[in-house]
């Protein structure tokens, strides 16, 4: 079947599967080129399914070795088979036992899905349909067994096997060569939870106890060698463990939990059930080699996986369309943990940061979709911001709209009704429905429509009667499939900041909630509040309570207001990123850069009395400050006729004002900001670093001879990788031998860790100069980068496909080359490949020059013969 060919699956057409599968035994014997699998399948008529169906199971490039029905070999005339899928046309319509027998080749399996090699070490990944490239199976997430699993091995090769479960035997064969293990996993899992692994594999171990009384040993499997290096990760779990009973009431169910590392993953890592695999940059940390921001994505990434346990494995989605009730649901799980463990306001920061980055510009292009899509060609291709971090923006607003309390006992009910279960949005809605007693059906709405509404906010002080009337509007705008949207609602938190603070809530209107939460779930609103002697700056979506734009008709002077009185340290920050914005927006757009003189200088007099007086007792919140909306962030608030270049110059002009007006407290912050004593990870010394390379990177646009002997000086003296990278960054923006003869000595000094590589690779591919291409088709030729891996593709590959002006360049030099490794890639790594050509999601943005140039190039992929569907999938809709 040719990729354009591939059916859609559409949601309205869901029904159960005719056939369920009770258990599965699986028995592997793993070899590099010929893997043996023998699967014992005890399958069901599904009483909710069509009585006679015939039974069709999925493949994926396999080859059928042998089958037989109850243990009797099936004539040929009674099945077919094709590598894509076993069907017989007439099952008998009772319960019956399949025994299939497959070979795989894991070490040419360069789609890193199903069975595969990365290392030297078996391993799988399985979402959300590699099951089917190791045999054939149900391969759909409602169709839920019980897995026992038999590894085998030649000893040297793989001393280490680990599955799904816990470990029921294990023995030396005859001849003491081979070896295997069994694994049992009592919970019934859809197959895409299902993993195995098999290497040489050092680990640290720790002894665990829940809440419940339950003794797990806790795993973390690494390269030889590396096992120092796991340490954070194993204290990462055992803090997310404490967490999620305390907070949560979860308590993990099996008697082991495994973390296994590898270096070749299309994804971050993989909550399979007992044994999560992650991609190595995602657990592997030590000072030398891991920055602040490593330590920091470990942590998380560590919890998302292990809080999936229950919000993913104990309960699953009953089909693909459900994927933000897992993804979303544990990515908010995860930020709470995070927020708990760190500073929830700068957390808070980062996460819009993403969300904004990430989702608005894919709410805002031809890759629109809802959180829950309503049909797909490729499910891969939906692993997307949307899913994962709108969804979580989601649950965080129903958390909002009925408070703590009765979330928090709608998530006991969820765990309570459906454990155990494939479930749906609805389920999930109905068991909050119940304990707030609120119809949600309007709040549904999230779920289905694409886009990103506009809050239009204006206000109305009325001195004689000390009133203030806010008036709300809301709209979204049309995108691809859905031109007309309805009002969704919009728990806008919110507060009334006079000159020394915030003022006391008087509502005439019943609109006002507890907490100071206005509902907009109509067009427009209008709240009045009284008993106001003074007229105040309304402080609007106080914690980013709703993932929209807010366009508000405060001018700088009032927002600076806000940014130096609200109580509320996210709208203080976004107070100061909307003057910023504004200034950028307008520069960028064709104004004069000359305007921005002046906005330098008043904005530098802010930060002025900030970093003088609240900067030091929060350094991650200034931190977070200093750094001003990003060029993309510019491009994607213009919308249209988007010059990059111009956007860039905006920036940069705005950027060095602000550094040379600040010189000297900014050298006074790098300088006092200095660690005296260990390198740590914890939360007050990384926000201390943060700051002190915030101040140097200004620095460096604005006294660039004396910022290069600072970051040389720096990178010479430091202990650890978050200064040499910080250091890296900064002479980045400075052109000349220094640079160069810096970038030269990082990647001799790192010359073993790939890891750090990445990171100098991506730092090159972001320099934003003419020569950036030509550097980045330089590296790919060198023996640090390749093509098969897809953290080095990522990091200089997409490192240039994110520099906003040398991928948009003008003459479309930079749209070409990405299109062209896209169609190379595709061959081996579609995942990868897909992802890839999702940087083009923002073309239709661009003036008429660099859109045809891009539009060429996605042309040029779609038109490439032999497509994978997940390439042709992505190429298809970014050109509808």
């Amino acid at each position: 079947m040719r990729a354009e060919d591939a059916p859609m699956i559409r949601l309205e057409d869901y029904r159960p599967s005719d056939w369920l599968i009770d258990t599965v035994d699986l028995d592997i014997v793993l070899d590099a080129n010929r893997t043996r699998v023998r699967a014992l399948l005890q399958l069901r008529p599904n009483p909710q399914g069509r009585a006679g169906a015939p039974l069709v199971l999925d493949g994926d490039e396999l080859t059928l070795g042998s089958i037989a029905l109850d243990d009797v070999p099936l004539d040929a005339a009674l099945y077919s088979a094709t590598p894509q899928s076993l069907t017989l046309p007439s099952p008998p319509e009772r319960a019956f036992s399949l025994r299939i027998e497959t070979e795989l080749n894991p070490a040419a399996n360069t789609k890193l899905m199903g069975l595969y090699r990365s290392s030297g070490v078996y391993c799988t990944q399985c979402e959300a349909d590699g099951f089917r490239r190791i045999t054939y199976f149900l391969d759909r997430p409602d169709v839920m067994s019980v897995y026992t699993v038999r590894l085998e091995a030649q000893k040297a090769e793989a001393p280490v096997l680990l599955a799904n479960g816990n470990l029921v035997a294990a023995a030396e064969l005859p001849g003491g060569e081979r070896h295997f293990a069994v694994w049992h996993d009592p919970h019934p899992k859809p197959a895409y939870l299902f993993a195995i692994v098999g290497g040489r594999l050092d680990h640290v171990r720790q002894p665990y106890v829940t809440a419940d009384g339950r003794k797990v040993e806790l795993a973390v499997y690494v390269e030889p060698g590396k096992a120092g290096r796991a340490g954070w990760a194993l204290d990462s779990l055992v803090r997310c463990m404490r967490w999620d009973e305390r907070v949560f009431g979860r308590n993990y169910d099996l008697d082991v939990f495994n973390v296994v590392a590898v270096s070749d993953f299309n994804m971050g890592a993989m909550e399979n059930k007992g044994l999560n695999i992650f991609n190595d940059k995602y657990v592997l940390a030590d000072p030398p080699t891991a920055s602040d921001g490593d330590y920091i994505s470990i942590e998380a990434i560590i919890a998302h996986e292990y809080f999936h346990n229950w919000t993913g494995n104990r309960i699953t989605c009953r089909d693909w369309f459900q994927l933000c009730l897992k993804e979303g649901l544990t990515v908010f799980r995860d930020q709470e943990f995070s927020s708990d463990e760190r500073s929830r306001p700068v957390k808070r920061i980062a996460d819009v940061r993403t969300l904004r980055s990430t989702q608005f510009s894919e709410d805002a292009g031809p890759l629109a979709h809802p959180v829950r899509p309503r049909a797909y060609k490729e499910i891969n291709n939906f692993y997307t911001p949307t899913v994962y971090e709108k969804g979580a923006e989601v649950i965080r607003m129903l958390k909002v709209l009925i408070g703590d309390d009765a979330f928090a006992r709608g998530m006991d009910l969820y765990f309570e009704r459906c454990d155990g279960t494939a479930a749906t949005i609805e389920e999930f809605l109905d068991c909050f429905i119940e304990t707030s007693g609120q119809d949600l059906g309007h709040f549904a709405r999230w779920y289905e429509q694409a886009g990103t509404p506009t809050v239009v906010a204006s206000g109305r002080y009325d001195a004689a009667t000390q009133s203030f009337t806010l008036d709300l509007a809301q709209s979204t705008p049309p995108t691809p499939g859905q031109s007309e949207k309805a009002p969704v609602v919009i728990p806008v938190a919110l507060g009334l900041v006079g000159k020394a603070g915030d003022l006391p809530l008087d509502s005439l209107s019943p609109a006002l909630k507890a907490g100071g939460v206005v509902v907009l779930d109509e067009p427009s609103l209008s709240v009045t509040f009284t008993g106001l002697t003074e007229a105040p700056a309304p402080s609007l979506l106080r914690g980013f309570s709703a993932p929209v734009r807010l366009e508000l008709d405060l001018g700088d002077a009032e927002l600076l207001r806000l940014f130096s009185a609200d109580s509320d340290s996210f709208n203080r920050w976004q107070a100061f990123q909307t003057v910023a914005t504004r200034a950028l927006v307008r520069a960028g757009a064709g104004s004069d850069l000359s305007q921005l003189d002046d906005k330098a200088s008043e904005l530098a007099q802010a930060l002025k009395g900030f970093l003088a007086g609240p900067a030091t007792a929060d350094p991650a919140f200034a931190a977070q400050v200093l750094r001003l909306p990003g060029p993309a962030d510019i491009a994607r608030e213009i919308g249209r006729n988007v010059d990059p270049d111009a956007v860039f110059a905006a920036h940069r002009k705005l950027s060095r004002g602000i550094g040379i007006a600040l010189s000297r407290p900014l050298a006074e912050l790098h300088s006092s900001l200095r660690e005296a004593g260990p390198y740590s990870p914890a939360a007050g010394p990384a926000g201390r670093r943060a700051l002190r390379n915030e101040a140097l990177g200004l620095l460096a646009l604005a006294t660039p001879e004396e910022a290069s002997k600072l970051a040389q000086a720096q990178f010479a003296e430091a202990d650890n990788l978050t200064d040499r990278l910080a250091a890296l960054a900064a002479m980045t923006l400075i052109p000349g031998e220094a640079r160069e003869a810096l970038i030269a000595r990082f990647s001799e000094l790192y010359a073993g860790e790939p890891l750090v590589l990445d990171k100098w690779l991506m730092a090159q591919a972001l320099i934003p100069e003419a020569g950036t291409l030509d550097r980045v088709k330089a590296l790919m030729a060198s023996p640090t980068f390749s093509l098969g891996n897809p953290n080095r593709v990522r990091a200089l590959i997409g490192g240039l496909a994110a520099n906003l002006t040398q991928f948009n360049r003008a003459d479309g030099a930079g749209y070409g080359f990405i299109a062209g490794i896209v169609i190379e890639l595709d061959r081996s790594n579609p995942q990868v490949a897909s992802r890839l050509l999702s940087s083009f999601k923002t073309w239709r943005m661009l003036e008429d020059g660099r859109r045809e140039k891009a539009r060429s190039a996605l042309a040029m992929v779609a038109a490439t013969p032999g497509l994978s569907r997940d390439v042709a999938d992505i190429a298809a809709r970014s050109l509808a």
